[in-house]
C-alpha cells in the first residue's frame, strides 16, 4: 500500500512559480525585462496575459522565442482561466516529451485588470499543477503617483497588493513624498510583504513559498469563494472538461479596451497634439495607453509609447520594428470614455474623412467634450 504522506520519489520535482501582477500601469513589462536579463532567470518559461484587442506587450518584451508564451485577449480571471490551466498542463506535456528545452522556472504576468484570487486558486488547488508545479510567491507592482487613487477606485488593486509575498513601489521620484503616504496605506492591507524599489535585484524577488500566513481573512474568503464558484461551475457545467467560463465579467463595466491603428505615417506634431488633448482633458478616464508609432519623419524607427493617466512617459525609438506589422498600434484600456469619440478625435488628427453622425458637430465645435457623456 503506498505511503500518501511521503512524496513519491519518481515524482519529478516541482517548478518554481512566480505570479507577477500589478494594476495597468504600474510598471510589470518594465520589471519583467530587467528581470529576463537577470541569470538567476535563465531557462525561465513566461506566460503573458494581455485585455485588449491588439496583443503588443509581447512586442515590448524584449525576450520574444519559443520559451514566452503569450495568451489571447482577455484576463486571467475571465475569459482565458481556462487556458491558463490548459497552457500550464500543455507546457509541462512538452517538457516531458522532450518537445521544448527543460525549463527551471515560470513567470506569469498578469493583466492590470486581473483579480489575482482565481489565479491562486487555479495554482494550489488544481490536483495535478499542484503537483507539478511550487507557487513560490506573488510579486505586486504599485505605482506611487497612481496608487492611491487606483486603490480607491478598483477592488482589483486591493486585491492584488493583499495577496503580495512583495510588493515594488514604482515611480517614486514622481511622487511628492516618495511614496511613503501610499506605503502606510499598503502596509494596512498587507502587514507582512516587504517592499522593494523598482531597482530590487531581480533574484531578490525569487524563492520563498507562498502562503496564507499572516495574509488578510479577505484573502483567504476570497480563495474560498472561488473554490465554491468552481463547484458551482463542475455541478452545472460537468460536461466541459478543463474549461472554465464565467458568467460575468469581474471587472467594472465602465472598463473598455480597444485599439486604434494607421496604415500610413503619423504626422509628428498630430500625434503630440492628439496625446496632449487626451491626458489634459481626459486623463483621470485614461487608464492605459501604449503602443508603437510610426511617425512621418522616421517611420523606420517605431515610437514606443506608454502612457497611465496624466502621465505621458517620455517616449523612447527603437532601432526597428519588433515584428513584420510596421502599423502605429496604439492600445487603450479607459474608464467611463466613449472608445468611438476617441477614434473620431484620432481620425480627425490623421486627416482622415469626417464621420457624419449626430456626434459629428459636437466633436468639430468641442474636441474636449464626451460626446453623449
Amino acid at each position: 500500500m503506498t505511503d500518501l504522506s511521503q512524496p513519491d520519489p519518481r515524482a519529478p520535482e516541482p517548478i518554481p512559480l512566480t505570479v507577477l501582477t500589478g494594476f495597468l500601469g504600474a510598471g510589470k513589462t518594465t520589471l519583467l525585462n530587467r528581470m529576463l536579463r537577470d541569470p538567476a532567470l535563465a531557462d525561465t518559461v513566461v506566460i503573458v496575459n494581455e485585455f485588449g484587442e491588439i496583443g503588443l506587450d509581447h512586442l515590448l518584451i524584449e525576450r520574444i522565442d519559443e520559451d514566452m508564451v503569450l495568451l489571447g485577449a482577455g484576463c486571467l480571471c475571465c475569459t482565458v482561466r481556462g487556458d491558463l490551466i490548459a497552457t500550464l498542463e500543455d507546457l509541462l506535456r512538452k517538457r516531458d516529451n522532450g518537445r521544448i528545452q527543460p525549463f527551471r522556472r515560470l513567470v506569469i504576468e498578469t493583466t492590470g485588470l486581473a483579480d489575482p484570487a482565481p489565479i491562486l486558486h487555479a495554482l494550489i488547488y488544481h490536483p495535478y499543477l499542484v503537483i507539478r508545479y511550487r507557487l513560490q510567491g506573488v510579486v505586486t507592482v504599485v505605482d506611487a503617483v497612481n496608487g492611491a487613487s487606483t486603490l480607491d477606485a478598483h477592488v482589483e488593486a486591493v486585491r492584488q497588493v493583499a495577496v503580495a509575498d512583495q510588493i515594488v513601489v514604482t515611480k517614486r521620484d514622481l511622487a511628492a513624498d516618495d511614496g511613503r503616504a501610499l506605503e502606510a496605506r499598503l502596509r494596512a492591507l498587507n502587514p507582512t510583504a516587504p517592499f522593494r524599489d523598482a531597482a530590487v535585484a531581480p533574484g531578490d524577488l525569487l524563492g520563498g513559498l507562498f502562503g496564507l500566513d499572516g495574509k488578510s481573512a479577505d484573502v483567504r474568503a476570497w480563495l474560498g469563494a472561488e473554490v465554491e464558484r468552481e463547484a458551482h461551475q463542475h455541478h452545472d457545467h460537468g460536461h466541459h472538461h478543463g474549461h472554465h467560463h464565467h458568467d460575468v465579467n469581474r471587472h467594472d463595466a465602465s472598463i473598455r479596451a480597444f485599439s486604434l491603428a494607421s496604415d500610413v505615417p503619423v504626422p509628428r506634431a498630430a500625434f503630440e497634439m492628439f496625446l496632449d488633448l487626451l491626458r489634459s482633458a481626459h486623463g483621470p478616464n485614461l487608464l492605459r495607453l501604449k503602443g508603437l508609432v510610426a511617425l512621418a519623419d522616421a517611420p523606420e524607427r517605431p515610437l514606443v509609447v506608454h502612457g497611465v493617466q496624466h502621465i505621458i512617459h517620455a517616449p523612447v525609438h527603437l532601432d526597428a520594428w519588433p515584428d513584420a506589422d510596421h502599423r502605429s498600434r496604439l492600445v487603450l484600456i479607459v474608464r467611463d470614455l466613449d472608445p468611438a469619440f476617441v477614434t473620431r478625435l484620432w481620425d480627425a488628427f490623421l486627416g482622415r474623412p469626417r464621420v457624419d453622425g449626430p456626434d459629428a458637430e459636437a466633436l468639430t465645435n468641442n474636441p474636449l467634450a464626451i460626446p453623449g457623456g
